[in-house]
Parts: structure tokens; C-alpha cells; sequence
């Protein structure tokens, strides 16, 4: 726990929250038909987030279904991009990026990623997302937790191809 000077000079407690992880696992909870793939990656957390929210390069070269994401507009965290699919579907995006956390969604997909650091000098990583059903904090589970599995497998070869990752 960290503190701040309150009024009068009198420090305040500052709950920091749950870590990036357990806070993702916490905001897929309440996505029905969410899975989440968690990971250690043997690469420092700078490491590994610097290839996870490189949004415009590497994003696309670990997530399997994702042909290229545009970032439109960033105004401090918010981030705003248009995401294109393999398969042609087109998604403008909207959400929060900080670091070791990026939480995206627009109308029809939702995208999670979330990085922790372990004692060991490792990352914990977890991801989420697919698409969504219209109008609901709903994903279709359909290949969702195999697509993740996949993204999670390419994002530890895209850290170990970057010389990021421990041998």
C-alpha cells in the first residue's frame, strides 16, 4: 500500500487495487462466455509489454485472427483504433492501454491483455477477449479459449524473436 499527503498534512492510505492480472481476470468474470488464458513468460514484464502493446506492429503478428489494428487516437490512456480482421471484418476499438494493462472494445469484439511481473523475474500474462454479442457484456465462446491459447503460444515467439526473453 502506498500513501499520499491527506488534508493537514495527514497521510491517507492509496489502495493501488488488484494487479493488472488479477484485475483483468475480475473484468472477464463479468463478460458471460469469457475465457482467460494466463501464462508465465520467462522474459521481464518490460519485455513482454513492450511486444504486447506495440498495438500498430507486433499485436498483429500474436493474435492470430488479426490482420492489422490502427491506433486513431490516444488522449493519456484512452486509446481509439480500427482493428481488421484475417477474415476482412473491420472493428473500431475504444478502451484504456497503461502499462501492463490494455482493455479494448467496440460493438462487436472485446480484447483484454494484462502483464504482472512474477518474483522470479518472469511475467504473468493473461488474455481475454472475442467477439461479442451486440448490446451485452457478452462473448460467444465458440474457439474462443483455442484463439487464446494460439495468441498466448505467438506472443511467447514473438518476445523470444524480439531478444526480449531469457534463454
Amino acid at each position: 500500500m502506498t500513501y499520499t499527503a491527506g488534508a493537514a498534512g495527514r497521510a491517507n492510505p492509496v489502495d493501488p487495487g488488484p494487479d493488472p492480472v488479477a484485475r483483468l481476470r475480475i473484468m472477464a468474470a463479468g463478460v458471460r462466455g469469457a475465457r482467460v488464458v494466463e501464462q508465465v513468460v520467462p522474459a521481464p514484464v518490460e519485455a513482454v509489454w513492450a511486444v504486447m502493446s506495440d498495438l500498430e506492429g507486433e499485436f498483429g503478428r500474436f493474435q492470430p485472427d488479426m490482420r492489422s489494428l490502427r491506433v486513431l487516437r490516444v488522449a493519456g490512456d484512452r486509446v481509439e483504433a480500427l482493428a481488421r480482421s484475417k477474415y476482412g471484418f473491420r472493428a473500431r476499438l475504444r478502451g484504456v492501454v497503461r502499462p501492463g494493462w490494455c482493455w479494448l472494445q467496440s460493438r462487436f469484439l472485446i480484447i483484454g491483455m494484462a502483464a504482472s511481473p512474477t518474483p522470479d523475474g518472469g511475467t504473468r500474462v493473461a488474455l481475454t477477449g472475442g467477439v461479442r454479442v451486440p448490446g451485452r457484456a457478452a462473448v460467444v465462446p465458440v474457439g474462443t479459449a483455442r484463439e487464446l491459447a494460439s495468441a498466448m503460444e505467438r506472443l511467447r515467439e514473438r518476445v523470444a524473436a524480439t531478444g526480449r526473453g531469457r534463454s
